[in-house]
């Protein structure tokens, strides 16, 4: 397994490689929680949005493939509160 490849297996479809996907938009501040996100455009043109179910050590915990009009035009629903 090549650990310098990084692969999302999407609830919705395939694994996709986004090693070298173009970021959106995200928030990844830590402690993580349900306020982190990140939008991924991969250079095969597929757009990923990943989530965190609430988990505060691991940044995304599911992934789903979006169309090109969600991923532009997403708003996240949740903030980060301290």
């Amino acid at each position: 397994m090549d650990k310098n490849r990084y692969i999302a297996r999407t609830i919705n479809g395939p694994e996709v490689e986004l090693t070298q996907a173009t970021i959106i938009r995200s928030n990844n501040l830590y402690p993580f929680g349900r306020h982190n996100y990140a939008i991924y455009e991969a250079p095969d043109g597929l757009f990923v949005k990943g989530l965190n179910n609430g988990e505060r050590e691991i940044m995304l915990t599911s992934f789903e493939l979006i169309s090109e009009e969600e991923a532009r035009s997403y708003d996240h629903p949740y903030f980060r509160e301290d």
